[in-house]
């Protein structure tokens, strides 16, 4: 399968990717080793023309790097065509053992990454570049990340047969209780969208009170509710919401829903969720970054306009997730 467009840009990307990694790597050190604030000494001053480059080539890569998440989905969708028994991405990502693991560093990756380009971001808005060091180690913690990745991807792809003999989304996600992989099983329909909602009303509640009133430790909870919210939302949108989206009772994926004949909705769906679990998130995270030196009005703004942005992208993703079941509410049960 390494042949085929999708495997060759994949593996592209992976090897770019990995490559800037390393030499920013090289610079990661030696800025934990001799990063001096204030020197004039010509290591310094080498050092600080450095960063510039390798900083930008770093967040352009990361960033590259959230956007390949989304070509990994529509690789996999597209190996379907060649898999025995797959009707979507769902058969070509178990088609073995490595897709489901791709796809999930892929995702949880995202948010890292985009962690990192923020940390970037407050540094360099402020002269004193207080955040080097920090930005610096974490990129150093990032890298097992990027190999991992692009392992796990690597595995993926070689181990890929089209003889192989897969599930489709149809028994994966179906409520079945027989002898066949089953992702689902005992999930109860009613307890999760009670608690996707008050976890939605719950969210704004939050939001609107930090809005008006900010809490160092209301900030905490905000992010953390909106990590549950994340992994609840894609256990709704997988049991519940897909197959309004479908019209159909049991073809249950969070998968086909990105495919033309529906309308492209999941990439609706899904551009609204991820985003907005990353504001929300990273509203507590750049609040750690407010003590260094010329960060404090910075962070403040950052982390208003981002619980702004949770709110807003919180309520269009609602109204998504429930535009289906409302139009087969009022429709009286008809597509």
């Amino acid at each position: 399968m390494f042949l085929n467009p999708w495997s060759l840009a994949l593996t592209l990307c992976s090897l770019v990717i990995l490559v800037l990694g390393a030499v920013a790597g090289k610079t990661a050190v030696r800025v934990l080793r001799f990063w001096e604030p204030g020197s004039d000494s010509n290591r310094q001053i080498k050092l600080e023309n450095e960063i510039w480059l390798s900083s930008t080539l770093v967040a352009y890569g990361l960033g590259f790097q959230i956007i390949t998440l989304i070509l990994f989905v529509l690789a996999a969708d597209q190996f379907c065509q060649v898999i025995v028994g797959a009707m979507c991405a769902t058969g070509a990502l178990l088609a073995n053992s490595y897709g489901m693991p791709a796809l999930l560093v892929k995702l949880f990756g995202v948010f890292f990454y985009g962690f990192w380009i923020l940390i970037h971001q407050l540094d360099i808005r402020s002269e004193h570049y207080p955040l080097v060091r920090i930005k610096y180690l974490a990129l150093l913690l990032l890298l097992p990340l990027l190999v991992l990745d692009a392992t796990l991807q690597t595995l993926y792809i070689a181990g890929i047969k089209p003889d192989i003999i897969t599930s489709c989304c149809a028994v994966v996600f179906s409520d079945s209780t027989g002898g066949s992989t089953n992702l689902m099983t005992g999930y109860s329909q009613q307890g999760l969208l009670i608690a996707f909602i008050g976890s939605i009303v719950g969210l704004m509640a939050m939001g609107l009170v930090l809005l008006r009133r900010w809490q160092a430790w209301l900030v905490g909870l905000y992010a953390a509710g909106w990590l549950w919210f994340f992994g609840l939302s894609l256990v709704v949108i997988t049991t519940v919401i897909s197959s309004y989206v479908y019209a159909m009772p049991y073809h249950k994926c969070p998968f086909c829903i990105l495919k033309p004949e529906y309308h492209y909705f999941g990439f609706a769906l899904y551009g609204t969720l991820i985003p907005a679990t990353f504001f929300g998130a990273s509203a507590a995270l750049a609040g750690l970054m407010r003590g260094k030196v010329g960060l404090g009005e910075m962070v403040d703004r950052y982390q208003r306009l981002a619980v702004k942005l949770s709110l807003i992208l919180l309520v269009i993703f609602s109204g998504l997730s429930f535009y289906h079941y409302l139009k087969y509410l009022i429709s009286g049960g008809e597509g």
